[in-house]
């Protein structure tokens, strides 16, 4: 019983790639920490990283449900545990609904304005599936998603949405809109042969290209901004000089091999998240 408890706990992790939430939690607590100009508390923290974890669970349980069909297609994800039967779709059902369930919760526990946002919130979280469906905006609501993470952490924390955190997210928006550009060209060729809208499919490859180095510029440059605007120093500054350097290092390793968008998509984007909150902790105290 233990052996396949622990299988099912393996293949729901796997459902959801419970590793890729180092993209959005560094950014939810950054905000949280340049909001209290310090520690925010043990409650804080707790409710903060289980509202990071049902959202995400959400939004990634909507994603591999309803994308069942296109990935079964797919050579890359036609052995996802949504597609191959391992998590079936009652599984899938009522983990979406448990942790949709378990984020409202944690919302009206955290304050009154999270509580209120937190349907939008799981609706936009929701919408990331749809959209590619029928437009190249997709991978701009993908941005959205996680760029929801640092205004929640604001949220949470002051019970408002202040100036600096929406420079912040603006940089995580588009942090991720340019790398899902960069992950998205493995697929340009079954995304045109299924009539899927990803910007790669629609403009090609080097235009793809382009288009990521230029979301990545907007990212720095809000970044920079929400330095300024939070009257943040030397190591705040240093988190966005070496996040340039990163995204540098990004494109020049999918522009020299497109087999390197792996290690450019997990390793060079798990480190930035990871450096820039180590360096704001260093900021703040």
């Amino acid at each position: 019983m233990m052996h396949s408890f622990k299988t099912k706990l393996a293949n729901l992790s796997e459902l959801v790639m419970f590793q890729h939430s180092i993209f959005s939690f560094p950014f939810i607590f950054i905000a949280m920490l340049v909001a209290q100009h310090g520690w925010f508390g043990w409650k804080l923290f707790f409710l903060g990283i289980l509202a990071a974890v049902s959202a995400r669970n959400f939004a990634m349980g909507v994603n591999r449900y309803l994308d069942r069909d296109i990935d079964a297609l797919n050579p890359r994800t036609k052995n996802r545990p949504s597609v191959d039967g391992r998590v079936s779709h009652t599984t899938m059902i009522t983990f979406i609904v448990i942790n949709a369930l378990l984020f409202v919760v944690v919302a009206y526990f955290i304050n009154n304005l999270a509580f209120k946002l937190a349907v939008p919130i799981l609706g936009i979280l929701g919408a990331y599936t749809f959209f590619k469906r029928f437009s190249s905006l997709a991978h701009i609501i993908l941005g959205i998603s996680l760029g929801l993470a640092p205004i929640a952490g604001v949220v949470a924390v002051l019970g408002e949405i202040t100036s600096w955190s929406l420079y912040l997210a603006g940089g995580v928006v588009f942090w991720v809109a340019g790398f899902d550009l960069l992950y998205s060209l493995q697929d340009i060729e079954f995304d045109k042969e299924n009539g899927l809208h990803s910007i790669p499919s629609k403009f090609g490859a080097n235009n793809t290209m382009h288009l990521a180095k230029v979301f990545h510029l907007m990212t720095i440059v809000l970044w920079g901004f929400f330095v300024q605007s939070a009257n943040l120093g030397f190591y705040a500054i240093l988190a966005v000089v070496l996040s340039a350097i990163m995204l540098t290092y990004e494109h020049y390793l999918v522009n020299k091999d497109f087999t390197k968008i792996d290690k450019a998509f997990f390793t060079v984007n798990g480190y930035l998240g990871i450096l820039f909150f180590l360096l704001i902790i260093l900021e703040i105290f």
